[in-house]
């Protein structure tokens, strides 16, 4: 029975807008259909999850913050995301409808490509994710299924963010991950953490693969495939494949390095180095085909970026140094280095005096070869390139010119390891085998990626740690501020301020509304402080004070201390007065009324003088026998 007859979502109206129309595609993690856009009369795919990613609300979550960061970029390498939705249990994706192949076609139909012809393909796939890195995106998934290939022949990276949003969730899916283990980076499988690196030694797979027909590493398992990652340097494309130039290699070998610190910061630099590389090609590289035959149905790869990032009106063909095909299309060499559509004949089929040409040729290189390789071994000797990468400058000159080598030093490169001014890599790296005297090229440091601070003020701050790691910023701690004028649980400002540029590598910190700050209590009476309590939200635990000479009911200290910030329900302990200690009030009836002032004020009352008559003797006083002390005592003096 037909797939598409029987699936429930064809000829169904998605979320009231999207009239799907036919299934095209099934994979692990969605489904793809070609559906109308019934708002804006044009035709779409939708890309829906499988139902149990759709239950998975942390998924969910992660799928849709991912889907509005890639829906901001806008590239013509990179399919356009136009929609997110839910409709009941189909989570989808309304994307850009590319109706093509993709590159995993292309490379079954072909099984292999050129070296020139390979690099013309790998310039649009990494012009889009270069578009991606700058926007502080990482696709973590690239692999030849990702590219599609548009009728006219551009290619398209598909599927930003959806791996990420399917390894931060709660998915025990290894089957999604381990189905495109062959492009996975040491990283991934290690779980140590992705980011454009990560893309980079997915490209450089991808070019292995563009330039021998196969991966590099293969297994019984997908679990054997993950160790070798992790365990095994990708070999050389020539060990495998004839006519590739060292040049080539080293792309490969430098963008699957099984160090991080060893790759291109990021696509940009990938990019620029293939450009240099596909240059110095030109016209005649080793293994170059001697005839062509015209894709008529794929015109072109997009042609090389302008300043890295923009198609150009070139195709492929001028990239690779050829003429354009006489109908436009791009020109795609064979396997075996002859034509054969129809119009062209191989060799055995005429065309003798070529034949002759070629084996006269083939002679010629070979009695140069020869003497080259005479002078080769007699002349120059090999070495190994010393590994300086993580040294300064100064001291990775040193090194490599006392190994015998000369020192190019390249523009420095943003790297969030290697601090400003250290060595990032080198190319070749070190290990490689060299003769004494060649250059190697020394990439320095210029320091940590920089981004500036987007403003998190007056947001959430669970969204505010959100914003700034989309950013790709570093969370550092929280700082609990009182404020009267913000709400507790608001961001108040982040340090450095918004706006600034900030390393990735050193944390931000967010300053955060805990409310109005706790009010002094001490010298009040508790019964007006309760009344405050109640009206805040605050629970009052009242402690006594014995020990206070302060009236009874005064408070004498309180836990947190004035101006702490609080929150509501919070329980604020105040100590309260019981009222000064008693003491025995000394007789001083009878006495010289300066005696017994003397005497009351050393047992630490106060004295008042009521005369009533002539004389200075004390006739009584008042209170008697016990009172709190300070308290003042009246003395009546007379006859």
């Amino acid at each position: 029975m037909d797939a598409t007859l029987a699936d429930p979502l064809v000829g169904r109206l998605l979320d009231g807008r999207y009239q799907v129309e036919a299934q095209v595609a099934m994979g692990g993690m969605a489904t793809v259909y070609r559906a109308m856009d019934t708002r804006l009369d044009r035709q779409v795919a939708l890309k829906v999850m499988h139902a149990d990613l759709a239950r998975d609300e942390e998924f969910v979550n992660r799928f849709i913050g991912e889907a509005k960061s890639v829906a901001r970029l806008s590239h013509p390498n990179v399919v356009s995301v136009f929609d997110q939705g839910r409709d009941g249990s189909y989570l989808y994706l309304a994307m850009e409808y590319l109706p093509g192949r993709t590159l995993r076609n292309l490379l079954d139909e072909r099984g292999w490509f050129p070296p020139r012809e390979a690099l013309g393909i790998m310039v649009p796939l990494l012009s889009g994710l270069a578009a991606a890195h700058r926007a502080g995106l990482v696709h973590r998934d690239v692999k030849p299924e990702n590219v599609l290939v548009a009728p006219d022949g551009h290619l398209k990276v598909v599927d930003f963010g959806l791996a990420r949003a399917l390894t931060m969730g709660n998915q025990t899916r290894t089957g999604q991950i381990l189905g495109t283990v062959a492009y996975l980076a040491p990283e991934q499988v290690t779980g140590t953490g992705a980011d454009a690196r990560t893309d980079i030694y997915a490209a450089g797979i991808v070019l292995f693969e563009l330039l021998t027909g196969t991966k590099p590493h293969t297994g019984d398992s997908p679990l054997s495939v993950a160790y070798k990652h992790v365990n095994e340097s990708v070999p050389a494309p020539s060990r495998l494949a004839g006519g590739i130039p060292p040049e080539v290699d080293r792309l490969v070998l430098q963008a699957t390095s099984r160090d991080p610190r060893g790759r291109p910061a990021d696509a940009d630099e990938y990019l620029r180095s293939l450009m240099e590389v596909s240059r110095g090609l030109g016209n005649d590289w080793p293994g170059q085909a001697q005839g062509a035959v015209a894709i008529n149905d794929w015109a072109g790869y997009g042609g090389p970026p302008s300043q890295y990032g923009e198609p150009s009106q070139y195709s492929t063909q001028v990239l690779n140094g050829a003429p354009p095909a006489a109908d436009g299309h791009t020109i795609i060499a064979q396997r075996d280095g002859w034509p054969e559509s129809p119009g062209h004949r191989a060799p055995g089929h005429g065309a003798p005096a070529r034949r002759i040409g070629v084996w006269i040729a083939l002679g010629v290189l070979l009695l140069a070869a020869a003497g080259a390789g005479r002078w080769w071994f007699t002349q120059r000797s090999d070495t190994t390139v010393p590994t300086v990468a993580g040294m300064t400058v100064s001291q990775a000159i040193e090194q490599l010119r006392q190994d015998g080598f000369s020192v190019h030093e390249a523009n420095a490169v943003t790297s969030n390891t290697v601090k400003a001014g250290n060595v990032v890599r080198t190319s070749p790296a070190g290990g490689a085998r060299l003769h004494k005297g060649s250059a190697v090229t020394l990439v320095p440091s210029s320091g940590p990626r920089l981004v500036k601070v987007p403003d998190v003020s007056g947001q959430q701050l669970s969204d505010a740690k959100q914003a700034l790691r989309q950013d790709g910023l570093t969370v550092g701690s929280v700082h609990k501020v009182a404020s009267t004028s913000v709400d507790a649980g608001i961001v108040i400002g982040t340090t450095p301020a918004a706006g600034l540029s900030w390393p990735q590598t050193r944390p931000v910190t967010i300053s955060v509304s805990e409310g109005p700050p706790l009010p002094n209590f001490v010298g009040q009476n508790v019964s007006a402080i309760q009344g405050w309590a109640g009206q805040n939200g605050i629970q009052l635990n009242v402690q006594q004070d014995t020990n206070s000479d302060q009236p009874q009911g005064t408070i004498t200290r309180q836990t947190p201390a004035p101006n702490t910030p609080i929150t509501q329900n919070e329980t604020v302990t105040v100590f309260v007065s019981t009222g000064p200690p008693q003491v025995n009030v000394p007789d001083v009836t009878g006495q010289n009324v300066n005696d017994a002032r003397k005497q009351l004020e050393q047992a630490g009352f106060k004295v008042n003088v009521n005369k009533i008559g002539p004389f200075n003797k004390v006739l009584t006083e008042n209170p008697t026998g016990q009172a709190p002390k300070g308290t003042t005592i009246t003395l009546f003096t007379g006859f």
